[in-house]
């Protein structure tokens, strides 16, 4: 190797863009092309079903993990599969305005998920070899923050973008103000005889809502009231083209399966028998709704796409029907409905500013996709030029099929063969058995009534109390845990992150029995146990790590997160079956009796006193 390429390189040059591009394409397929597929009219059914598959490659990568360590270096990997992902975004974007965008956008992002589950592995193993343990252990907290922070850019700022320039390549925005009010006037029924048709006006294009502010009072209604006003309003929608129907997928009248027969519905009762807690009676209601009327001010001349949305306020206030709705020279001057909907739960005046747009929507999602082209064109060159040259990144011998065949078998073999490989299995299963449990019910907690044993949060509190102070506690748990474990070395740690992570979730215990209502109470709770979660998440990242040490560490690795994602695939299937039979008390209860497997098999696993401490 030319001495003009170097070795090492500080770390904080290359490992938190390394990450940034890591989370992002991940974000990107997984969350931002439902928001995509929405806002381009896709249905419901399509959009759950086939974007469901997305995630397909990030399961399976560690399939051809070996590929990566054998044909060339993690270094090539990396910047070339940067390269590649941007012009997957690329394609994107220039197959959006196509009538088979949907078939056509979803290739593509299959291809995208491979690059990027492909990115995945290199970056892990390069990791793993341009670093020391010292480092590993540090920036194992830095990595997990920057992945994070992608996360954030690709569901925030992209979808921010893509809606700001819808905004600007249509008719002038309208805000429809909403004001959840005690005391307001129920709307009773939606009349669609004698809606009065507009006529055709001077000036410009433009988009009328009226009325320009609603009113909406915060109680709950009857579900049968609400469900008949919506039901009316979609209806019209329909017959007048503003909305089409969604095509749903058939579903057969399943018969019981002998699973059901003879395991689940036999335990289910049983614990039912035992635990199960009867709820009080919920009341069969909905949240209270507000009308307005959407029409334009003449012929526009060809289709235009008009989307309400929340543009600020507070997130208890949505939309019930008409978030899309289509205009043309047939229906410009019939009113579509627009129905705005309050949380049931929500008790008190609020506000809230809907946006009412009309921009081109293919346009301003194709011009967020190139900016993603532009956006990994800049990491694939940043890459190629910052990251060292690790005198051990150097691909296998891969000179004939026989032998490639044979080394590609040889890697997943070595990995089942090292020592104690029981043990260590059973540690990346059962680590976070109990928290793999709780993650799932956390949300439906706050959510849920009280009358069902929830802490009846509104969706707006919600997204305070764990989208905000959560990941805050738990990026700062993220951190402080690479600190002292490249400080001390994870060997004197491990212990306490093992507590740390596990202990405060008795915190929900004392949340489903008390089911305090003062939010702060609440916040402050869940702070407690994210930040223990991203603390002693930390052990579990670097004991991977040190799993992974030797001849194939990035197929190793990769195969350690493949073990991970089914040690938390596997117990959150049940999570909810269990709740719903013995009730979130008993519920929260079985989380702390779970985490008993994880502080026994820490007691078994093999660790070098010295891992990860920093260097004398």
């Amino acid at each position: 190797m030319p001495d003009h390429k170097p070795a090492t390189r500080n770390p904080w040059a290359w490992v938190p863009t390394l990450y940034l591009a890591q989370g992002l394409p991940f974000a990107v397929v997984n969350a931002v092309s439902v928001i995509m597929y929405k806002s381009l009219g896709v249905s419901n059914a399509d959009i759950a079903f086939y974007t469901a598959w997305l995630y397909l490659p990030w399961v399976i990568k560690p399939l051809w993990s070996p590929v990566v360590d054998i044909l060339r270096t993690r270094r090539w990997w990396i910047w070339t599969t940067q390269l590649l992902i941007g012009a997957g975004f690329a394609a994107v974007g220039l197959t959006l305005p196509l009538a088979i965008f949907f078939k056509a956008t979803l290739t593509v992002f299959y291809l995208v998920a491979f690059s990027s589950a492909t990115h995945d592995i290199a970056a892990d193993g390069y990791y793993l070899l341009a670093t020391t343990e010292k480092e590993q252990a540090f920036f194992v907290g830095i990595r997990s923050t920057f992945f994070r922070i992608s996360m954030v850019f690709g569901q925030g700022l992209l979808v921010i973008l893509a809606g700001f320039l819808q905004s600007h390549s249509g008719l002038p925005n309208v805000a429809l103000q909403v004001q959840a009010r005690p005391g307001t006037a129920l709307v009773e029924t939606v009349s669609t005889n004698n809606l009065p048709a507009a006529t055709a006006s001077d000036g410009e294009l433009r988009v009328i809502a009226e009325p320009a502010e609603i009113q909406i009072a915060p109680q709950p209604r009857p579900k049968a009231e609400v469900a008949a006003l919506v039901a009316t309003a979609k209806n019209w929608n329909l017959e007048n083209g503003f909305s089409v129907a969604e095509r749903k997928l058939e579903k057969k009248a399943a018969e019981q399966s002998w699973w059901d027969r003879a395991v689940s519905q036999p335990i289910g009762d049983f614990l039912k028998t035992r635990f199960g807690r009867e709820p009080k009676i919920k009341a069969d209601v909905l949240g209270n709704v507000g009308l307005a009327q959407i029409h334009l001010s003449k012929p526009p001349g060809r289709e235009i796409v008009v989307t309400v949305g929340l543009d600020s306020g507070d997130k208890s206030l949505s939309v019930a029907e008409g978030s899309r709705l289509i205009f043309n020279d047939a229906n410009w001057n019939r009113p579509a409905l627009v129905l705005l909907q309050a949380d049931p739960k929500l008790k008190i005046a609020t506000a809230a500013t809907f946006a009412v747009r009309s921009g081109n929507v293919p346009l301003s999602w194709a011009i967020t996709f190139f900016v993603l082209l532009g956006l990994f064109a800049l990491f694939g060159l940043w890459h190629r030029f910052i990251l060292p040259y690790p005198v051990v990144d150097k691909p296998g011998d891969a000179s004939n099929v026989l032998h490639f065949t044979k080394e590609f078998f040889l890697t997943f073999g070595s990995y089942f063969k090292k020592p104690k490989i029981g043990v260590l299995l059973l540690f990346l299963l059962l680590y976070r058995f109990g928290e793999a449990q709780l993650v799932k019910m956390v949300t439906p907690f706050l959510l849920d009534a009280r009358e069902v044993g929830g802490l009846g949060l509104t969706t707006g509190q919600v997204g305070f109390v764990y989208g905000t102070v959560g990941i805050i506690a738990l990026t700062i748990g993220g951190l402080l845990g690479g600190f002292v474990a490249s400080k001390h070395g994870l060997k004197s740690w491990l212990w306490p992150m093992v507590l740390i992570i596990h202990l405060p979730d008795a915190i929900f215990i004392y949340l489903a029995t008390v089911q305090p209502d003062n939010l702060w109470t609440i916040s402050a709770c869940v702070a407690v146990e994210q930040f223990g979660y991203g603390f002693g998440f930390t052990a579990y990242l670097l004991y991977m790590i040190y799993i992974a040490r030797g001849q194939h560490s990035t197929a190793h690795y990769a195969i350690c997160t493949g073990f991970m994602a089914l040690g938390m695939m596997i117990p959150g299937m049940w999570s909810g079956w269990l709740q719903e039979i013995i009730g979130y008390q008993h519920f929260f209860t079985w989380v702390i009796l779970a985490t008993i497997p994880s502080f026994l098999v820490v007691l078994l696993v093999p660790l070098d006193k010295d891992f990860g401490k920093k260097a004398s």
